[in-house]
């Protein structure tokens, strides 16, 4: 589908829509496991699919890294406000099933890192800056319309030119309308325009909050729901992040992402008492210009996998399997993704320490020496779960980490892990959380690359106010130091409040 196509289908979509369900809409928020996703049927059904499982953000005291995936409809009620704020959550606008939310956030962080990049060189450090600030607007049980603006400057020492997803004065992070009906006991929807998307495993699609400014992508997603089945239907092209205002963070027409998300919910009896999600999928990923050593070509990767995820008993359970095929150039794609991950809780209550573990493996190969392409990619997904520094990606790897999560306080929670790493092949790259590789360590060194050990602890001051502080020392293996790279280190704290 080329530029003038789908904004031609877009109108017809919101046209058709508009007449169908003149003026009405309304969503509710999710909660999930730690991690990963979550999503909300905008209308009430008899028997709704959980909102746990739908695909749209991680929603915890009411608040949701998605602004629009939040349901703030309680605050009609004048005695559940406790303050000024709680007043912008719900605000009528002639009658009570027309009204305003506003969010904001802000946030202010410090990154330090020692040996940027792995090489030998001054330290750099980076302040970072963030404002959201978001409105959306529901007009009855079946429209809604949402715009959010984004604010990032950055400043500090030795920064170079950081990225559009850093750094940037100011741009329209989000601006959609959608559209939802009932159909029996089903929830339909339809939503057009730029949007955060996350209906997938964390490690291939994320909002990636760690940045500055989330990921979002521009197009039309559809879904239906009913009690324990679901499918979502996309078509969404990538932004291309500029460092200026408004104007600079265009449509990229040259990558697009498109592809069906179905989801089952399985039998709570499996396994002796459990809550677990099945979400097959299909997708494809079309870059124009995609590069891999020196070549540089158009890219079609069809992605076919499954993602399972839940809870059984004590224990969390996150697994993705997937195959990419397609073509790169005149070269056949064959790749492959295996990225499981679990937690184990060794007490009754929710802040009892946790045992984690995870193993990934993702294939390499072809990127220099020709033939069939073994590279695996994810789309667009969580890297910092290998490298708060960015060092890694589910390309060419292959990582085990166990780590332990601690509660001192009940709002503080502390993780500690150790990784270690190797790649799938030795004739290919090492390759940074950007898809780029580690120049010169393709075909020298051995398998082991780097060696991540890690801390984190967030303080949940109140459902508005957070600190969280990070450090992390990576061990550079003889993947990375036959090519000259070094041991570095990472300090971050940060501290947000939203509305």
């Amino acid at each position: 589908m080329n530029r003038p196509t789908l904004m031609r289908g877009c109108g017809i979509a919101i046209a058709a829509l508009t007449a169908a369900y003149p003026a009405t809409a309304q969503d509710r928020p999710p909660s999930a496991i730690e991690a990963r996703q979550t999503q909300v049927p905008a209308t009430p059904v008899a028997t709704p699919y959980p909102d746990a499982a739908a695909g749209d953000g991680n929603t915890q005291q009411g608040y949701n890294p998605l602004r629009w995936a939040e349901d703030w409809r309680k605050m009609r009620d004048p005695a559940k406000r406790d303050d000024f704020l709680d007043r912008l959550k719900y605000i009528p606008i002639g009658s009570d099933d027309v009204y305003l939310t506003l969010s904001g956030e802000l946030r202010t962080r410090v990154n330090y890192f020692s040996n940027p990049q792995g090489r030998e060189a001054p330290h750099q450090r980076q302040d970072s800056y963030r404002i959201f600030a978001g409105a959306d607007l529901h007009v009855g049980e079946h429209f809604r319309a949402y715009g959010e603006l984004a604010r990032g400057p950055m400043d500090g020492r030795n920064i170079g030119s950081p990225s559009g997803t850093l750094s940037n004065e100011l741009l329209v992070q989000q601006a959609f309308i959608d559209a939802t009906a009932q159909v029996g006991a089903t929830d339909v929807g339809v939503r057009v325009g730029r949007q955060v998307f996350i209906d997938g495993s964390n490690l291939l699609l994320a909002n990636r909050d760690n940045n500055t400014v989330q990921t979002s992508l521009t197009g039309v997603r559809a879904w239906a729901r009913g009690s324990t089945l679901r499918a979502d239907v996309f078509d969404l092209y990538y932004t291309a992040y500029g460092n200026g205002g408004i104007g600079d963070d265009p449509v990229d027409w040259d990558r697009r992402f498109s592809g069906v998300t179905t989801g089952i919910v399985l039998p709570t009896t499996l396994l002796g008492g459990s809550k677990l999600y099945l979400d097959p999928f299909v997708w494809r990923l079309r870059n124009r210009a995609a590069t891999w050593g020196a070549e540089t070509a158009r890219e079609e990767r069809v992605y076919v996998g499954a993602h399972l995820w839940g809870e059984i008993g004590r224990s969390t359970v996150d697994a993705t399997v997937n195959h990419q095929g397609g073509r790169y150039g005149e070269r056949t794609l064959d790749a492959w993704q295996v990225l499981l991950a679990g937690t184990y809780r060794l007490g009754a209550a929710n802040t009892a320490p946790r045992l984690g573990l995870h193993f990934d493996y993702a294939t390499g190969g072809g990127a220099y020496d020709g033939g069939k392409l073994k590279n695996a990619f994810a789309p667009y997904g969580n890297n910092i779960y290998y490298s708060y520094q960015g060092y890694l990606t589910p390309t060419n790897l292959v990582a085990i980490a166990p780590s332990l999560t601690v509660s001192p306080a009940k709002t503080l929670r502390v993780t500690g892990e150790y990784q270690f790493t190797w790649r799938d092949t030795v004739r290919d790259a090492v390759y940074r959380s950007n898809g780029t590789p580690f120049a010169g360590t393709e075909g020298t060194g051995g398998r082991r690359t780097v060696d991540v050990a890690r801390l984190q602890a967030i303080w949940t001051l109140s459902p508005r106010v957070s600190l969280t502080g990070r450090l992390e020392h990576a061990f550079a293996k003889s993947g990375l130091t036959a090519a000259g790279y070094r041991d570095s280190s990472y300090a971050a704290l940060w501290a947000s409040f939203r509305f």
